[in-house]
């Protein structure tokens, strides 16, 4: 590989990176790792207004590590992760899993 191409991987990576910095994004990749969920559900489980949500997952979907799927007037997210097998092994060690799964019991 060029050094090109090694530093457009590098500056993808650090914005990956970035991208997950950010605690309510990486909270909303965790619970999507458990389950398909509307931006009222994360809304609800992040404590996060719905407007601050909203932009979150933008920039989620913007990125590729999410998709959205319109049911009716419902619009569901869920990973999209194939492209990063190792981001999916990473969210399976966020702490707070047991939890996450409380809350998401929760909602039904």
């Amino acid at each position: 590989m060029s050094e090109q191409g090694t530093t457009t991987e590098l500056a993808e990576m650090a914005e990956l990176l970035k991208l997950l910095g950010d605690p309510i994004r990486l909270s909303i990749l965790a619970l999507l790792q458990e389950q398909e969920l509307s931006v009222t559900d994360l809304t609800r489980l992040t404590g996060a207004t719905q407007p601050n949500t909203s932009q979150h997952l933008r920039k989620l979907r913007s990125a590729g590590l999410i998709r959205e799927t319109k049911r009716g007037q419902w619009v569901y997210y869920s990973l999209n992760l194939q492209d990063y097998p190792d981001l999916r092994i990473f969210l399976s060690q966020l702490p707070g899993r047991e939890s996450r799964r409380e809350q998401l019991s929760q909602l039904a």
